[in-house]
């Protein structure tokens, strides 16, 4: 949290794509900070298309460029392959969120405390599964108004999408309780007017005295502690 007790904001972005390049130039540019969570099954050694995203190309970045893409910024885990977890068998959903968060930590060498859920959807034992696999928090889909301190970690709700109509008010709400929480995916924006509109509302964020930027994981700052002293000790077993 922000020294001088300042409303924090904190951004995620999902499916790790090849926008995300144009998406990080903007945040370098404006001292943002953010995470971004990634399937760590989906992608191939070089980039390759997705799908089809109105009308527009989706590609996901290789595992060749990623570090070099992300390097400065937090990694979260999605799971292995995006699928509706609370659908499949526990062993199988156990795989898909443990094995995903193995995958990058080994790569990115960087503790992975997030996790998202695939299309936003959980239920109580895929949320036990998410905490038993080390994870500290894990990210939802449902707005709320004031996302921070959520009940329960493994339900942290954001504020908005970032292309919600009522984002500025739901900022200065959520400033009220400290924390403003929004997530996206970068390929949503499809025109360049769309583009210059983010554009200016990072710069607009950065350049309000009354808040600052801040990570996701840092909320949890005991609760982090106590991950990475445990996957110390599971890595010296």
């Amino acid at each position: 949290m922000d020294v001088n007790n300042r409303p924090v904001v904190v951004q995620c972005w999902d499916d790790g794509v090849a926008t995300d390049v144009r998406l990080i130039d903007i945040f370098r540019r404006h001292g943002a900070k953010a995470s971004f969570n990634l399937n760590a099954g989906l992608h191939d050694r070089h980039r390759r298309l997705g799908w089809i995203y109105e009308g527009t190309e989706v590609s996901r970045l290789g595992w060749d460029e990623m570090k070099e893409v992300y390097q400065g910024f937090t990694i979260a885990n999605h799971s292995l392959s995006h699928p509706r977890l609370e659908l499949m068998e526990r062993a199988a959903a156990r795989r898909e969120i443990a094995e995903g968060r193995d995958r990058l930590q080994q790569f990115f060498g960087q503790a992975v405390s997030g996790f998202v859920y695939p299309f936003g959807s959980c239920n109580e034992d895929i949320m036990q599964l998410v905490r038993e696999s080390g994870h500290v928090y894990a990210r939802t889909t449902t707005n709320v108004s004031h996302p921070f301190p959520p009940q329960d970690a493994m339900l942290f709700h954001p504020c908005c999408h970032f292309l919600a109509p009522d984002l500025w008010s739901r900022y200065e709400m959520a400033k009220q309780c400290g924390v403003f929480y929004f997530w996206g995916h970068s390929y949503e924006m499809i025109t360049d007017s769309m583009w210059s509109t983010f554009d200016e509302t990072i710069e607009r964020i950065s350049a309000d005295p009354d808040s600052c930027w801040g990570e996701v994981a840092d909320l949890f700052e005991n609760e982090t502690s106590t991950m990475l002293a445990r996957d110390k000790r599971n890595a010296g077993a």
